[in-house]
């Protein structure tokens, strides 16, 4: 990855060509505003990955599950996140980036209000998969007009140094809002904060965001759709089966095998198909390919580490929700600074090579460093140096692979592809 956002050629096109500039979703001098509402759906969709978490506990209790089917929680929000991001980005383009935006915004609420007054563990479940179905709507959405509406460079590059501290941060904000709502109120309000937040952003988007013509040539794959809906789920559930079953189980390689194999026959059938879901040129593109594979690296690593340490810092510490969810505030603090860093100095100076590395490398190192704890571990010797080096690499990561990933998309492509898809699902 040798050259920057800011650095490509205006007539550089993916395969070749010439450039055609994406039609803007919004007046000029609304775009900010558009940031804003785009930044808010990313923040609800991204801390509702974690805030869940901390309200597991009382939920178990109040809905009396097993600890065998508090996982399904969690899972059935991934496996429809996760299997269907594709899909939704291409709807974006079937019927318009802004009404898939709202639609994924009401569907979303919809699904947080029945979760919050679940009954039973059975209807949780499903509101969950069911914030999945519509988050895998609502995100690469929310990305695709980012990517339209931002084509200065310079802009551009703020833009997704925002929305990356935001994707990085959200998580962690999450645990604290989580902990906040459950010691003060109710486990349900975890759930029901969603509501606020698509509140504001329907209402924002309704205002700001400028109906786009949807691309009549565009179609539907339906044998690409099927084939990695059903791959990407393989994957997500095998990975699942791993906690609950031995990695020899056959629910667990069963499951990753016919993933692998699924998602095989998807990309030898993009190749053949005349309107692929997911044009594979755009991923053998290096600088995207490579960016793409920093994002699934990061994504996943940084909510292993949201999941263990909500964990270890209650369970080994003693620590109350609020407690945790304040205990990760460096971490959003390093990520903020790094990203405005990366995004608007470092990145236009030296381009994406050195400091996409340079980010992973801090991030693995903060990872690495804590995997040392134990029961005798203190939170600031201990929790806090490694926790402030993770979020600086992920600050320096996550928002420079996020922006080189969706240059140079071509305008009927830019929604099939959502680089954040790990947020969601990452849990």
């Amino acid at each position: 990855m040798a050259r920057s956002t800011q650095d490509t050629s205006a007539t550089s096109e993916i395969g070749g060509g010439p450039r055609t500039s994406p039609s803007p979703t919004a007046d000029p001098a609304h775009r900010w505003w558009v940031l804003g509402v785009v930044a808010l759906a990313q923040l609800m969709v991204v801390l509702d990955a974690t805030i869940v978490n901390i309200a597991l506990p009382s939920a178990q209790q109040d809905l009396g599950f097993t600890d065998g089917n508090r996982q399904w929680i969690v899972t059935a929000y991934a496996l429809a996140f996760g299997s269907l991001l594709l899909f939704g980005g291409r709807l974006a383009d079937l019927i318009g980036r802004k009404t898939t935006f709202l639609i994924g915004l009401v569907g979303f609420a919809l699904a947080s209000a029945i979760g919050g007054a679940a009954p039973s563990f059975e209807v949780l479940v499903g509101a969950r998969a069911l914030q999945g179905l519509f988050g895998a709507l609502l995100a690469p959405a929310a990305l695709s007009l980012l990517t339209t509406t931002f084509t200065d460079p310079k802009e551009r590059a703020k833009a997704f140094g925002i929305y990356g501290a935001i994707a990085g941060a959200g998580g962690a904000f999450g645990l604290l809002l989580g902990g906040l709502l459950t010691e003060y109120l109710d486990w349900r309000w975890c759930l029901y904060v969603n509501l606020i937040f698509a509140a504001l952003a329907f209402v924002s988007g309704m205002i700001f965001l400028q109906r786009t013509p949807r691309d009549r040539s565009a179609t539907l794959d339906v044998p690409g759709t099927i084939l990695v809906s059903a791959g990407l789920f393989c994957v997500v559930y095998g990975f699942s089966n791993a906690e609950s079953h031995d990695w020899s189980s056959p629910l667990t390689w069963g499951f990753l095998a016919a993933g692998a194999i699924l998602l095989a026959t998807f990309a030898w059938w993009q190749t053949r198909s005349r309107n692929p879901l997911l044009p594979l040129r755009v991923l053998l593109d290096r600088n995207r390919g490579a960016s793409f594979l920093a994002l699934a690296i990061t994504g996943a690593g940084m909510f292993g580490v949201f999941l263990f340490l909500t964990y270890y810092l209650q369970t080994s510490l003693g620590y109350s929700p609020v407690q945790t969810g304040l205990g990760f505030l460096p971490m959003i603090g390093g990520i903020m600074i790094t990203a405005q860093l990366a995004t608007n100095l470092l990145l236009p100076r030296f381009g994406p090579k050195p400091v996409i590395p340079l980010g992973m490398a801090l991030a693995s190192v903060g990872m690495a460093w804590l995997t040392t704890l134990d029961l005798s571990s203190s939170y600031a010797t201990n929790v806090l140096p490694p926790l402030i080096v993770l979020g600086l690499g992920l600050g320096l990561a996550m928002p420079s692979a996020m922006s080189v990933a969706t240059e140079r998309i071509r305008p009927t492509e830019d929604s099939a592809f959502n680089p954040t898809a790990e947020t969601g699902s990452g849990q």
